[in-house]
């Protein structure tokens, strides 16, 4: 199966109730930093090269997702992740659009879907993940960037009043991620290494959540440093592992086991895990919270 998009569905694990669960085997490698994450993989699947969906004869419905403010699904002859365009008539990666409202005397609204094999956040989204804290209104930092497919997804979930501040090592891909942002207000990438977050801490201020995807053996170092940067106490972090990238000769759930003991040492406390097969192998997506806020006793 595929994952739904409620509770139940996916590899989903729960800390305190059961300890770690994730990630198959195999996988491909990954690139210079972080890969180039989506490369062409959603092509197939992912269907042609953009254009409004929904066509004549086709009954196209969108509701919102019952877990995850700004995401919606679309409902047709098979239900699809998707995000409200933040700049209509516009396509990022070549995804489907879809036009709603012309006839019913309401404000047109554009909606783009989401390829959940062109996008670690919305493969996790389907495997089940409860929380990805990335509402209408956070301000996020994101690690890994790329050429900015998720990352203009986040921007459409954060909306105008809500920030992306999105780092990516690479030069090349990096260009893409800058012309993405002139169209939408509410980015701001950044050309630099994760791993010296003191080198953009004069761009990005307190965040809500940080994201990361970065596929390097030191991932949970370059996580750490983030955080006690730019993360707010109690806020929350979303981290893609990645796990034959951190260690090939070992198994994928004791590498991940690994790296959640890395992360609770560095005051980030895991509070989930969902696999993300079958979309990516070897691939885990962990949410959790920084430095937990401690409820004062009434």
């Amino acid at each position: 199966m595929r994952g739904g998009f409620g509770r139940g569905s996916g590899g989903r694990g729960s800390f305190g109730r059961g300890g770690t669960r994730g990630g198959g085997r195999g996988g491909a490698r990954g690139g210079s930093r972080g890969g180039a994450r989506g490369g062409g993989r959603g092509g197939a699947r992912g269907g042609g090269r953009g254009g409004r969906g929904g066509g004549a004869g086709t009954k196209v419905i969108v509701e919102p997702h019952m877990l995850h403010p700004g995401v919606f699904i679309s409902k047709a002859k098979t239900d699809s992740l998707c995000t409200l365009n933040m700049v209509p008539g516009i396509s990022v990666y070549g995804e489907k659009r879809i036009e709603l409202g012309a006839t019913q005397g309401d404000d047109k609204k554009e909606y783009r879907l989401w390829n959940p094999y062109r996008s670690k956040l919305a493969s996790a989204i389907y495997a089940g993940v409860s929380s990805i804290h990335m509402g209408p209104g956070s301000k996020v930092l994101y690690l890994g960037g790329a050429t900015g497919t998720t990352v203009s997804h986040v921007s459409d979930l954060v909306g105008p009043e809500g920030m992306v501040y999105a780092v990516e090592f690479s030069h090349r891909v990096g260009r893409d991620l800058v012309e993405m942002s002139k169209r939408r207000s509410n980015i701001v990438p950044i050309i630099e290494d994760a791993r010296y977050p003191m080198k953009y801490r004069m761009l990005v201020p307190m965040v809500d959540c940080v994201f990361m995807d970065v596929a390097q053996p030191d991932q949970a170092r370059i996580l750490a440093l983030n955080t006690q940067a730019f993360l707010k106490n109690g806020g929350h972090y979303v981290i893609s592992i990645k796990a034959n990238c951190i260690d090939s000769t070992l198994e994928a759930p004791v590498v991940i086991a690994s790296e959640l003991n890395k992360l609770k040492k560095d005051k980030l406390k895991p509070l989930e895990q969902v696999s993300l097969e079958p979309f990516e192998r070897d691939h885990a997506v962990v949410v959790g919270v920084y430095r937990p806020v401690k409820k004062s006793k009434q």
